[in-house]
């Protein structure tokens, strides 16, 4: 089991997890169906035809609540997922072509196999509905990952990145159709005017702006311009997302921010405090602080809303019946579920077997097919486009609405078999990176500070010219005031940086000298400057032998000795620096010294309990 940052406490912090939001999307989504089918039945459908508006001097936005949901806070929601696709090709998965690539040649195959699937179905019956096969491209990101953390692998990372990777595709494939072919008439100034926001968008992602505010201001205009322009508001929270920038956290501008938290440390004031928070905006982009500002607030309130105002259907009067032997109901279900299932799964399949693109780390194809049937949860885009293509309250979009709920559980319960038989046939019982370090720690090979037999074991995987390692190393002294001799701390290499191999050999080249420690110490506080002249220097004003130094750095031995370790670091699933080991279990989340200590606490209490019990 992997150690990881405190669990969530109370309902609230369960809420925030994916299978609890998606828990809260089944609870809603009840609701709204209790509701519309009990005797308070019309003050529900009531409720979504309130008008309400807004009245600026001459100007004035009037819609009804239905409109104000689908077409206003779907918009943020819509935002959400440009900014999450901007994060993937910026530093995400996106960033490795083979797995961009296989990602586009799923999320298209997922969003058209779907569409003829649905077609193919309406159409052999006449073809009244055929205007609805927009319903069935979209996949509930939200909606399946939550699926995914309930019925998927007992470990699930890996396969949760392959399906926010096809996802990404398909979500934007299915905003470009609602824009496409689910808009009203098209007016030119509006549409100008949001053409030039998004010129704006441009200028100020070129320009490097780091403040939020502009930002936020010219996607409102821009979701007033594209709302009076006949365009659904969807796509244009879509690409405003996508021109939001993103990039790695900065580290300089957080050593920046260190140093003016410093000053308000030494003399508070309110200036100072501003001159903090400005500091640290500029570490982080503007497309990563929105995203987590908005972030939970879309899982937890809009799209909850969305469900609310969407999923009711009033299914008395044979209306069940009725949509069991509709050909609408039956595309959507069969274009969601099988559709779905065959367009991801089996495209994924004949791009990895073709070469065309590779798989993460510890996923199977068993653990795929599992994930293309649970991307047939179309609910949220696929509500959406129904209320495009049909009136939602008509016969039709009673119909489709149907079809999406139904398929949503047989979704569900078809990767849930999936994922079983992968586990018992295949031995698929996790798709996630390796959680256990691999090979435990040996104190003859190993460099440990501390006790060699402390009862409690911390390993870091690092890189000399990895700036993050410097900063996390530094935190061992504020672990061994608290734990002393009941810790040990251990390096291990993982050179990825471009200096990082030549620096790793340079440090066991000094351990040959008993030097490892005064080396790393030494070292991390020189990161700029790691040629091999600078390595070499470093040797003599530390009092290394110079020659013998010299030697070592180009032995075999050594060079064997730094590939021990990043062998250790790939079959550990350690995959970038920091990685941290706490009692042999990987760490996730974040490294910080108060989080080290909470886990190690954990681990330690852990031991405990099992030595009483034993």
């Amino acid at each position: 089991m992997s150690h990881s940052t405190s669990p969530p406490r109370g309902i609230a912090g369960r809420l925030r997890t994916e299978s609890g939001s998606a828990v809260l999307l089944i609870v809603v989504t009840s609701f709204a169906l209790i509701w519309a089918n009990s005797p308070l039945s019309s003050s529900y459908f009531d409720l979504w035809r309130q008008s309400m508006g807004i009245d600026v001097g001459p100007f004035g936005l009037h819609l009804d609540l239905h409109h104000w949901i689908n077409d206003g806070l779907m918009v943020v929601f819509f935002f959400v997922v440009g900014l999450e696709v901007r994060q993937e090709f910026a530093h995400g998965a996106l960033r490795d072509s083979s797995r961009a690539r296989l990602a586009a040649i799923a999320g298209i195959s997922g969003v058209a196999v779907p569409a003829v699937v649905y077609v193919l179905v309406v159409g052999a019956s006449g073809g009244d509905g055929l205007q609805g096969w927009g319903a069935v491209v979209g996949t509930d990101t939200a909606f399946m990952l939550g699926a995914l953390a309930i019925v998927g692998p007992r470990l699930s990372g890996q396969l949760r990145v392959f399906l926010l990777t096809l996802t990404v595709v398909d979500d934007f494939l299915a905003v470009s159709i609602i824009g496409v072919f689910y808009s009203d008439e098209i007016r030119l100034v509006p549409l100008l005017i949001a053409l030039g926001c998004l010129v704006a968008l441009w200028l100020l992602d070129r320009s490097r702006q780091w403040s939020a505010a502009p930002y936020v201001g010219i996607v409102i205009v821009l979701w007033l311009a594209t709302l009076s322009s006949g365009i659904h508001a969807s796509l244009a929270g879509m690409i405003a997302g996508l021109l939001v920038p993103a990039y790695p956290t900065r580290r300089h501008k957080v050593v920046a921010a260190r140093q003016l938290f410093r000053d308000f440390w030494q003399s508070p004031s309110a200036s100072s405090a501003r001159a903090v928070g400005r500091g640290l905006s500029k570490g982080v982009s503007v497309n990563e602080r929105l995203h987590e500002y908005l972030r939970l607030p879309t899982a937890l309130v809009v799209v909850p809303i969305f469900a609310l105002a969407n999923a009711g259907v009033d299914l008395r009067g044979g209306v069940m019946a009725e949509a069991l032997s509709s050909s609408v109901t039956w595309g959507v279900i069969a274009g969601l579920v099988l559709g779905k299932f065959l367009g991801v799964g089996i495209a994924t399949f004949l791009a990895v077997r073709m070469g065309a693109g590779r798989l993460p780390e510890g996923v199977g194809m068993g653990s795929v097919f599992g994930g293309a049937a649970l991307s047939g949860i179309g609910f949220t885009m696929s509500l959406l486009i129904i209320g495009l293509a049909f009136d939602a309250s008509s016969d039709l979009g009673r119909q489709a609405t149907v079809g999406v709920l139904v398929a949503m559980a047989l979704a569900t319960v078809l990767g849930w078999t999936i994922f079983k038989v992968a586990a018992r046939r295949w031995g698929e019982e996790t798709a996630d990176l390796p959680m256990t370090l691999d090979s435990p720690v040996d104190p003859e090979v190993d460099h440990i500070r501390g006790s060699e037999d402390a009862q409690l074991t911390l390993v870091e995987f690092v890189d000399f010219e990895c700036s993050y390692c410097a900063h996390a190393t530094g935190s061992w002294e504020d672990l061994h005031k608290r734990f002393g001799d009941d810790l040990r701390y251990v390096v291990r290499h993982l050179p990825h940086h471009p200096h990082g191999p030549l620096a790793a050999r340079a440090a066991e080249a000094a351990a040959k000298q008993d030097m490892f420690w005064p080396w790393l110490d030494f070292v991390f506080a020189r990161q700029h400057a790691l040629e091999r002249e600078d390595l070499i220097g470093y040797a003599a004003e530390l009092g290394l032998d110079v020659e013998a130094f010299v030697k070592d750095l180009d032995s075999a031995e050594v060079a064997a000795r730094v590939e021990r370790d990043t062998a250790s670091a790939t079959a550990s699933g350690a995959h970038a620096t920091p990685t941290f080991f706490v009692d042999g279990c990987r760490l996730t989340g974040s490294y910080d010294a108060r989080t080290l200590t909470a886990t190690l606490e954990s681990s330690r209490r852990g031991a405990r309990t099992k030595e009483s019990q034993a």
